[in-house]
Parts: structure tokens; sequence; C-alpha cells
């Protein structure tokens, strides 16, 4: 039975720690070997992209105790800043023991724009467009027969008018196109273009752009946990103590603060996308439509504002909440090319798009409760420099056991520099 729960996995030398992943995930020895490489061949890398000349690593770490819909789920995450796995994974520790996370996603509908130009009657194209609804969603619906055959298609036609813009007013045409367990660009994109004579006849204008939008409103994931007090309370190293009390409301603070003032809130929605990325690079999905989508969703209303909620529900446990657009796909592109990311998917044992997206959108969470809770008692820099002394140390040149001698000095003295690690580094020698 897999368990994200493993004692001591941070401690285990590295062959140990994918023993570990093979045991409780059931990998063969090529998945894992993906791990342990950049998992992509330069002859794969080359026909991935144009003007190749290899391959680009990022460390890949595995998210723990993460309990996402009652499920124990290994979380990998691809990522080269230090303390968010770390962070996320002694999170998911402490949600779990409320019952983890619980996920509930929408419908997989994403919208393609089409841009209508040089419409005499604006508001009479609009109405025409609504007459012809239903044929134009006919017309969508047979492109893809296999998306048909598996439930997806066309499912709706929305007519926007853009009253003020750089060129004047002009038509806009959303599709919204069920694309189930893909992405769903192309074939979202392929739709558009297909539909575009079509538009163009009823209006009488002239369809300009054809593409989807990354601001997948309809398309989103929402993981809400509860954190029980008891969990929260701790003494750090210092010896100093923070009840539970203490912390949550701090926690509560440093989130109204993201939510009253978009400085803040972009710090904080950045702290929420390194292990929503993490997750999404690892799968090999399309991180930046997932940061587009997310940041434009947190301007929705007109202002810049936090992406999570947290409270306290009625016996004083702390309660979060993330909802995000969440526009990916375990069908086509790199999740069926890259070797690691198909690897990935396996760990993770998700069945679903949805699934998956339930996976990231909790660990966004995790994530964002993490860079909370330092910030509201011990500060965030005292466990992140920690781990950046490593990189520090390895920068100025240390290897083997000197890397952790280093750090610890650096982090002892509160001096993680690049010119004290070589200070240090030299009165080794």
């Amino acid at each position: 039975m897999t368990t994200s729960r493993i004692a001591g996995f941070y401690n285990l030398p590295l062959g140990e720690r994918l023993d570990k992943l093979a045991e409780s995930a059931g990998l063969s020895s090529d998945e894992l070997a993906a791990f342990q490489t950049s998992g992509l061949s330069a002859d794969q890398a080359d026909h991935m992209v144009e003007n190749a000349v290899g391959t680009f690593g990022l460390p890949l770490g595995i998210g723990l105790n993460f309990v996402v819909n009652g499920r124990e789920v290994l979380v990998p995450m691809a990522i080269e800043e230090p303390s968010v796995v770390a962070g996320a994974s002694f999170m998911a520790k402490l949600a779990r023991a409320g019952g983890g996370f619980t996920v509930i996603t929408s419908a997989p509908e994403m919208i393609g724009q089409m841009q209508v130009l040089e419409v005499k009657d604006l508001m009479a194209a609009s109405m025409e467009l609504h007459e012809h609804k239903a044929e134009l969603l006919a017309e969508a619906d047979s492109i893809d027969p296999v998306l048909k055959k598996f439930g997806g298609g066309a499912r709706d036609l929305e007519i926007r008018i853009i009253e003020d813009s750089p060129i004047g007013p002009f038509l806009v045409v959303h599709l919204i196109y069920d694309v189930r367990d893909a992405m769903g660009a192309n074939a979202v994109n392929t739709a558009c273009e297909k539909l575009a004579p079509h538009i163009e006849q009823i209006t009488g204008g002239r369809v300009h752009l054809r593409i989807l939008s990354n601001l997948a409103d309809r398309r989103l994931a929402k993981a809400s946990c509860t954190v029980l007090l008891k969990e929260l309370a701790f003494t750090n190293a210092d010896g100093r103590t923070f009840t539970g009390e203490q912390v949550r409301d701090g926690i509560i603070e440093a989130w109204a603060f993201a939510a009253a003032d978009p400085y803040r809130a972009a710090t904080h929605n950045k702290g929420i996308m390194n292990g929503v990325d993490a997750v999404v690079i690892a799968t090999g999905n399309d991180w930046r439509a997932i940061e587009a989508g997310a940041h434009a969703y947190a301007a929705r209303d007109g202002r810049y504002t936090s992406l999570s909620t947290w409270g306290k529900d009625a016996d004083g446990n702390l309660t979060g909440e993330l909802e995000v657009p969440m526009a990916v796909g375990i069908v086509g592109g790199a999740t069926k090319v890259h070797p690691a990311a198909k690897a990935a998917l396996k760990l993770m044992g998700v069945k679903t798009a949805a699934e998956l997206a339930g996976i990231i959108v909790s660990v966004g969470l995790a994530q964002n409760l993490a860079a909370l809770r330092a910030l509201a008692t011990e500060g965030i820099q005292r466990g992140h420099m920690s781990l950046h002394a490593r990189q520090v140390a390895i920068a100025a040149g240390a290897t083997g056991d000197q890397i952790e001698k280093i750090a610890a000095q650096m982090v002892a003295e509160k001096m993680v520099r690049i010119d004290r690690a070589e200070e240090i580094l030299k009165s080794y020698k």
C-alpha cells in the first residue's frame, strides 16, 4: 500500500530513498533511472524543441505526507529553490492530522477566443451568432471525434463586445470546450481555426486572432485543509515557545496583509506558485500557462490580491483554502514524451487530469502555509538560509563533507555569504 508518510526519508542516502519510492509506488528500475538523470536524452530533446544542444536538469525532490481526498500521495517536485520541498512536506504532515487536503475541481473546460474585427453592427452580429449557436457548436463538436468519444467537445458559445480598445470596439467569441484529460491548447486552437470562416460568414466581419485563453477560470481546482490547533504549537531551536493560538493568529494576520495589499500579495502568491510550479514542471505540463492563469485570476475583481484564504473554525483550528485555474493534462505533449514526467505521474498514481490538478493545488496550499508560518514566527530566513547555505558552500568550491561543515558554520554565525564560505574553505587547506 502506498504511503506518503516515510519517516526519516531526508536522512536516507539517495539510493535508499529510491528504494523507498520503488517500494511505495511500484516504480520500475527504468522509471527510477529517469529521476536520476534529466530523464531526457539529447536525441529526444532534439525532437521536442528547435536548435536543441542538450538538456538542462533541475533537482527533483519528493513531497511527503500528503493526503488528498483521503488518498496517500507521494509528490514529485522539480525546483532549484531550497526549503520548498521541506516546507510543503512538513505542512502536509500538520494538515494530515486534520484529515489532509480536500479537493474539488470543475469541469475541464477551456476557453477559445476569436477576435472579430470590421463588424458594422456589433449588437446585430452578436444576436446573429446567438441564433446560429447550435450549428456552430455542432460544427466544433465534429472536429475531434477522439475527444468526443471520451466525453469532451464543445459546450457553449459566449459573445462579448469590447467597447473600449486602442483600435475601437470589436466582437469577441468565446468557444467553451471540454478537453477532458488534455491540457487542451491544441484542441481548442484547432476548433477556433475551423469555426473562423463560419463566424465571418455570420457576422460579415474578419476573424483575426483565434487562440485559447490562459485565464482558465472555468477550469478551477480548490483545495482546503484544517490544521488542528495543537499541531501549530512548537518550540524553536533557540528555546522560544509558540502556542497554537499565537501561530494561528500570526498566520491569519500575515494572510490579511496579502489580501489587502498587492505588493505583499505578489510575494505571497509567488510562494504558492513555488509549490504549484514544482509539480507542474515535474509532470511535463506548461508552468507558464499556469502562472499566467493564476496571477490573472488573482486580479479578477479588478485588484490584485491573495489567491488563498486563511481563517479559523468554530473550534479555533486554522482553516485554509486555495482556488486557482489549473489547466493541466496527463495525455499528449511532454507528459507522454518525457520519461521523468511519465514516471512522475505513475508515482502519484493519477488517473485523470482533475486528480492531478487537485494534488497540485494542495501542494500550493501547503507551501503557502509553510511560508506564512515562517513569516509569522521565526522569520522566513531561518529555515530557508540554513538550506541555502549548502548552495553557497558549493558555489565557493566546497566538496564532500566540507559542504555540510561550512554550511553549518555560516548558519551558526548568521553569515551566509559567498565570501565567508570562501574564507572558511581556505582555513581547511
